[in-house]
């Protein structure tokens, strides 16, 4: 029986902060009882740290690592290592107790995590030096799932930067290489549109480009990959990883359809998506809660996803929703009559060509964060109950 305790390892801190006092684009991390944290203007610790969220509706109390100044909910723990426990160590212990924090959860409505129940979290009377052999192995892990993640997020950016310079403010590459409406290129203005667009282009609907919600064949009770809601994300354009389970009904799609929710609220929280992690010509299904985007003439998948983040098409989406408030949704038939400036074939074909291998790589560094995540997650029992040990040399 472990003698060590989060208690007697830990020195316990909580914040100070109401959650409404969050500052978008602040100057420091600001933990609340959310999985990620929002930004503040102001630091109120400088340390090197876990987190974990008192708050949850679930009894899901996230645990977050974090070296530096930040300031924190009243609700959010803040432990620092005491001599001879390491903080890394300390850290992944607690992530193996999600689940039994979740079971020692008290309240009705909403969980919380009381000081006692987390001073008396059990934790294996080991070394200082194993701890350290056991957090490194798996912050190696972590840490290359945080680097992907980071590409992730540096190729997103690039990806709606060029769709806005192209798309939005026309400085596509003209005939010489130059952007083309801040060199020079001829703009007529569009009666349809009320605005000026780029000598060439027509106005149209999205429809002009996208098949919404196309058929395809699966036969029900057939073995296939399901997405649910949980498998959108709100930023980034990756799906999470499927899951297998018997066609029983709903939307059918496949690799490079866009998808986006249609419901309250998770519309309004941008969940959208594009499918990139089936077997190849797999087809899937999911709830009849999303809308399904597909190239009409020829592969759309970079432009449709970009086009799907965009602020001004999800306004667009939030307007036309309809239904009793919680339970609006919005109809394709809407999506579908988007007005928008319609480029070239060719242009349309450029943009994905060079977009195309960034979404490739997403969805490669996607796929090996599934392995390195479901390695992790195995070795982390094992390491912390002694099952696989580690040989230091």
């Amino acid at each position: 029986m472990s003698n060590n305790t989060i208690g007697s390892s830990c020195h316990i801190a909580t914040g100070k902060l109401d959650a409404n006092q969050a500052v978008e684009g602040g100057g420091f991390p600001f933990f609340t009882c959310a999985e990620f944290p929002c930004t503040i203007d102001s630091f109120a610790f400088d340390d090197d740290v876990v987190l974990i969220a008192g708050n949850n509706a679930r009894g899901n109390f996230h645990v977050s690592r974090y070296s530096g100044k930040f300031n924190a909910y009243q609700r959010t723990y803040v432990l620092t290592a005491k001599g001879g426990f390491d903080i890394d160590y300390v850290y992944y212990a607690l992530k193996l107790e999600l689940r039994r924090l979740r079971e020692k959860s008290q309240g009705s409505q909403t969980k919380f995590l009381t000081m006692p129940i987390l001073n008396n979290i059990g934790l294996n009377n080991i070394g200082h030096g194993e701890q350290i052999v056991i957090s490194k192995v798996l912050a190696k892990l972590d840490k290359k799932i945080s680097l992907n993640n980071k590409i992730n997020a540096e190729l997103e950016a690039m990806a709606k930067l060029i769709y806005d310079y192209w798309f939005v403010q026309f400085d596509f590459p003209d005939a010489n290489g130059k952007p083309y409406k801040s060199s020079g290129g001829k703009m007529i203005y569009n009666e349809a549109l009320k605005r000026e667009i780029p000598d060439g282009w027509k106005s149209g609907n999205c429809s002009d480009l996208f098949n919404f919600n196309p058929t395809l064949s699966i036969k029900r009770g057939m073995l296939s990959s399901h997405i649910d809601m949980n498998a959108l994300p709100t930023s980034g354009f990756m799906t999470k990883k499927v899951k297998k389970k018997p066609f029983s009904g709903g939307m059918k799609f496949q690799n490079g359809d866009v998808v986006i929710a249609r419901i309250t609220p998770c519309l309004e929280n941008g969940k959208t998506g594009l499918i990139s992690l089936l077997d190849e010509n797999e087809i899937g299904f999911g709830s009849t809660e999303f809308i399904i985007l597909r190239g009409q003439n020829f592969d759309l998948r970079c432009f449709g996803a970009c086009l799907a983040r965009s602020e001004k098409f999800r306004r667009y989406a939030i307007s036309k929703m309809t239904g009793t408030s919680g339970r609006k949704r919005v109809n394709y038939t809407a999506l579908e009559s988007y007005e928008m400036p319609i480029p070239d074939e060719v242009l349309l074909k450029k943009f994905e060509g060079i977009i195309d291998p960034f979404f490739k790589k997403m969805t490669e560094n996607t796929k090996e964060n599934q392995e390195l995540t479901k390695l992790r997650d195995w070795l982390l029992p094992m390491l912390m109950n002694g099952q696989v040990t580690v040989n230091d040399s």
